[in-house]
């Protein structure tokens, strides 16, 4: 490419960033709120009002995985056929219909039937959305898209922290309900309403981006069309061999270690967070434990994009996932030995910024070898069975909670998952040797 082809290129790819990550971002926002709030909720009225031990809430908090990956690979496939616009309109309006029924739940069977329900609905939109993005940004920029549009994570886990805890503490009473079922009932609503914008608002290919120009679209198309020509020349994976090869299954272990750490730390963070007062004679309101809650995503969201746009420079992967993995899982463990809160809430950050800084990479690694329908069933099914940890980190964490009195065994869990994640990553590399 000459100088000004490499300068346009990046004009039109910029131009697609600002139509569609913010956006995508948004639906993120609320998806990773309505999916974590149950954490808030548990400490602040929920275990107390339906009677459950730590064991119970995590159970609850991690059933909503199981509901989930049965309908990933699917999910992830009608997407692929029936273009992303449709597709996640319909995911977004069935999950905020059953997030916000979560407000009524009388008893913990009902809790548990509607998070597996809600793990139901949701099922697809991540994998769908990382699949959306190969279908607009060429490798070389794709860490950073993702980072964009993951940087969701950490925001909504800080800003998400703040607006449930004060939904918690101001709703309590509002319309008859506790302040924890009034967060769930506002929370659930915008999926609704964003599902319908959706619908109108996203565009599934650049072929059909009547907001580019005829020769940027001709552009985009035909460098997104090389770049999956070639994938296939030189990887050949059909759908059948990206459902059942063993390097898919060593992506979804490593995608597991990242995921355990990242919803260990959003569902019981607060809980822990909650512990201070305990351990250190820390005294904090609802409010005042959200924004403390905040603090490890707001610098983990930073982090994060900086290390996607390095991974891109340089065209380094494997240890742009590696290392933040060893980094953010030898710091975890570490924060509850600490001997003052201080101390603890940085270990604690230095693990959200490793988890977080993992993400965006690892998601380019799938989309080096897969395109097409093999993307679509590979991506999912990474995304699936990585997932598991949803199900698995909270009730481990809860269950080692009950069984030790502290948190520090759980937590041991976890920072031991993220090394061994990072060991298989090194090992996997970046990219299968060739298949010609």
């Amino acid at each position: 490419m000459s100088t000004r082809t490499i300068a346009e290129g990046d004009r039109i790819l910029r131009k697609v960033a600002l139509r569609i990550m913010p956006f995508l971002a948004l639906l993120y926002f609320v998806n990773y709120l309505d999916r974590v709030n149950i954490g808030f909720a548990g400490p602040n009225g929920m275990n107390t009002e339906l009677g459950l031990s730590a064991t119970a809430f995590g159970f609850a908090s991690g059933i909503f995985f199981l509901g989930y990956l049965t309908l990933e690979v699917p999910s992830n496939l009608a997407l692929h056929r029936f273009g992303a616009r449709r597709w996640l309109a319909r995911i977004m309006v069935t999950w905020g219909i059953v997030a916000t029924v979560l407000a009524f739940v009388p008893n913990p069977t009902t809790l548990v039937i509607m998070r597996f329900l809600l793990g139901v609905a949701e099922a697809g939109f991540f994998p769908g959305i990382i699949l959306y993005l190969t279908y607009w940004f060429p490798a070389a920029q794709r860490a950073k898209a993702i980072a964009l549009f993951m940087v969701a994570v950490p925001v909504s886990s800080a800003i998400g922290s703040t607006v449930s805890s004060l939904l918690i503490a101001h709703g309590h009473g509002a319309l008859g309900l506790s302040g924890w079922r009034f967060m769930f009932l506002v929370e659930g609503i915008p999926a609704i309403l964003l599902g319908f914008v959706t619908w109108f608002y996203l565009t599934d290919r650049p072929a059909q981006a009547k907001w580019l120009t005829d020769d940027e679209r001709r552009w985009l198309a035909t460098e997104l069309d090389n770049e999956r020509k070639a994938t296939e020349a030189e990887h050949h994976w059909p759908l059948r061999k990206a459902l059942t090869h063993p390097r898919i299954l060593g992506l979804a272990f490593v995608y597991f270690a990242i995921a355990y750490g990242l919803y260990a730390l959003g569902f019981f963070l607060p809980t822990i967070i909650a512990g201070f007062g305990q351990q250190f004679g820390t005294k904090l309101s609802t409010v005042q434990a959200g924004l403390v809650t905040a603090i490890p995503y707001v610098v983990a969201a930073v982090v994060m994009v900086f290390w996607a746009r390095h991974g891109d420079r340089t065209r380094e992967r494997k240890w742009h996932v590696a290392l933040p993995m060893i980094v953010g899982g030898v710091a975890i463990p570490i924060a509850l030995y600490l001997g003052n809160p201080y101390a603890a809430m940085v270990a604690v950050t230095i693990c959200a910024v490793g988890v977080c800084a993992a993400l965006p990479t690892f998601w380019t690694l799938p989309s080096t070898f897969l395109s097409g329908t093999a993307a679509a069933g590979g991506i999912a099914l990474i995304n699936s069975l990585g997932n598991i940890s949803g199900f698995a980190a909270p009730y481990v964490t809860g269950w080692l909670r009950d069984l030790t009195g502290t948190q520090r065994s759980g937590l041991w869990v976890v920072g031991a998952c993220m090394v061994a994640g990072a060991c298989v990553a090194l090992a996997l590399g970046a990219r299968p040797r060739s298949s010609r």
